[in-house]
């Protein structure tokens, strides 16, 4: 279906994001996207038919400019051809996006397009309790190693990735979560493109993209987002996206998801569309929010570190995030004294900030990764990797910042 319309080229990503991959003239002139629940869809021609197959299952790629009808919405829909083409302006460097209906299918079919059995990915620790269950859990018993490496370690990540055997993927989770260790970027992404055969360099910029952070630009060929997050940003939908400078790439992720299933549905699609243009707006209050909250909180002494971008005392770290991060973003993690029982009975306290997981909503929240989010992992990686009985993790919201931080302080209190 040829929504495509480009005819906003060289626009700004806010324009862009609002005119690009929509025509009212095939909405029955609404001046937004509609919502198109099909499952199948009506060729206009038996050659039509033969010749969207053929692009699909890739036998044939299509000519410059085509729009292939489509076919069945496991393999496209128009919602989605909307979405993926609004997305990309967002993503500094990007040229295609595929969606997905969760941000660990995204992962995972990024994982399972580029890494065969007997090659490597090299990965960096702490990330996500479900990525590193992916890699170590599930793919293991397909031959793919996983080599995992500490957050903001760059020579160790720089041994890893010239010393693994045939590494397919480098994956970074920057800031690690929850511990914010930030990992050189284009570092990273020089040391693979030594390599005779290089290896894909993902980054998941969940935690400071597409606003802040901006992977595509250092060196990176793809960026994974739980959408979850902050691009949908009001805690009430699941979705992933990919988004790659190279659109062969995004392409062979696409024939994955064919074969997985896992493409976004079409209402999921409308409502994260219709979210895209205020996604600068939301990050911009809830960065502002955290730093002004995190650098009030740092000078109580109840609090034993805190751990920010703006906080950050080793050098090393204050260069990565001068050189690769606009702002701070909105999350922020600490390190209570008094243990397990300290955050348990902070997080039992908040009035304002609710204790939930998942992160990058427009309302404050905050958990304890060691039992929650991270709680498969062993306690000497958890250890390790900085993962402490006391630490809780707080996505901040566009609450008014002087009511979170007295939230914050009375919970203290009951401690």
């Amino acid at each position: 279906m040829p929504h495509h319309k480009d005819g906003h080229r060289g626009a700004r990503p806010a324009t862009a994001v609002l005119t690009r991959g929509f025509d009212p003239a095939l909405s029955v002139g609404s001046a937004r996207p509609a919502v198109f629940r099909s499952s199948t869809y009506v060729f206009s021609s038996p050659e039509a038919a033969e010749r969207s197959f053929a692009i699909a299952t890739g036998r044939v790629q299509p000519e410059e400019g085509e729009q292939a009808e489509l076919i069945y919405s496991r393999i496209s829909h128009p919602n989605a051809e909307i979405l993926e083409d609004q997305i990309v302006p967002l993503e500094s460097g990007a040229r295609e996006a595929a969606v997905f209906n969760s941000g660990m299918a995204a992962i995972m079919t990024a994982f399972m397009t580029f890494a065969r059995p007997g090659e490597s990915i090299v990965y960096t620790l702490p990330a996500y309790g479900g990525t590193m269950n992916l890699i170590q859990e599930f793919l293991k018993p397909f031959g793919i190693q996983g080599i995992p490496v500490m957050a903001g370690a760059t020579a160790a990540l720089d041994e890893a990735i010239r010393t693994a055997k045939d590494p397919a993927i480098v994956f970074i989770e920057t800031p690690a979560n929850p511990t914010m260790v930030m990992t050189d970027l284009r570092h990273a992404s020089e040391t693979a493109s030594k390599l005779p055969r290089r290896p894909l360099v993902m980054v998941d910029n969940t935690f400071l993209g597409p606003a802040f952070q901006h992977p595509l630009l250092l060196g990176a060929d793809l960026v994974l987002y739980s959408a979850t997050k902050y691009l949908s940003g009001f805690s009430d939908m699941i979705a992933g996206v990919a988004l790659g400078r190279n659109p062969e790439l995004i392409a062979r992720m696409r024939a994955s998801r064919i074969m997985f299933g896992n493409i976004l549905q079409p209402d999921e699609c409308w409502m994260l569309d219709g979210r895209l243009p205020t996604v600068p707006l939301r990050m911009n209050r809830q960065s502002k929010n955290a730093q002004k909250i995190a650098e009030k909180l740092v000078e109580d002494g109840r609090i034993q570190r805190l751990h920010y971008p703006t906080l950050f005392s080793d050098a090393e770290q204050i260069k990565i995030r001068l050189a690769q991060c606009d702002f701070p973003g909105g999350i922020f993690s600490m390190e209570l004294a008094g243990g397990r029982e300290a955050a348990f009975a902070f997080l039992r306290s908040l009035r304002i900030a609710r204790n939930a997981v998942s992160l990058g909503g427009v309302e404050t929240l905050a958990c304890h990764p060691a039992t929650t989010t991270h709680s498969s992992m062993p306690e000497e990686d958890k250890a390790r990797a900085g993962i402490t009985p006391g630490m809780v993790r707080v996505s901040v919201g566009i609450e008014d910042w002087h009511d979170l931080l007295s939230d914050f302080q009375q919970a203290l209190d009951k401690i």
